[in-house]
């Protein structure tokens, strides 16, 4: 048998951007804050008060990984919960000053950090690449159903 031609697999071409990305990401960004909990806070600095659910949908981060996220932040003094006062079983999220000032400076560092990640592309290749890129994701949001077992097409 052959070997296979790697350049034509997407999941080990988003093995390497993710690697790409990581590497970037701690050099330029943080090694404290990783980008996930980036996310997540930036999510919550865009829309306070949501609770962790959807926080997680709003990042695409399932339910183990959000509360994990969800606890970082809040040991490290970056957000609060509160107990939602309409079902108190549930847990609204909001930013604190501390974690304001925090998504504030890593956002200056993630614009700077995505120029480089981006550079090797033109402007309008960078708006086709996130174009096509958001559109897998988007369609990969759907094989996470628990609900549906994964099968191969046939």
């Amino acid at each position: 048998m052959a070997a296979v031609d790697l350049t034509t697999h997407p999941g080990h071409l988003a093995r390497r951007l993710q690697q790409a990305h990581y590497l970037l990401w701690n050099t330029m960004v943080s090694e404290e804050i990783t980008s996930p909990q980036f996310a997540v806070l930036n999510a919550l600095v865009a829309e306070p008060g949501v609770d962790q659910r959807t926080a997680g949908e709003r990042v695409g981060l399932d339910r183990s990984t959000i509360a994990e996220v969800i606890s970082r932040l809040g040991r490290r003094g970056l957000l609060d919960k509160v107990r939602d006062p309409q079902d108190g079983r549930r847990f609204l999220l909001r930013p604190t000053e501390e974690g304001l000032r925090v998504h504030r400076k890593l956002a200056v560092r993630t614009a700077r950090m995505n120029q480089i990640f981006l550079s090797p592309l033109s402007a309008d290749e960078r708006t086709v690449f996130f174009d096509l890129i958001r559109r897998v994701a988007d369609a990969a949001e759907g094989l996470r159903d628990p609900a549906e077992p994964a099968t191969a097409p046939s």
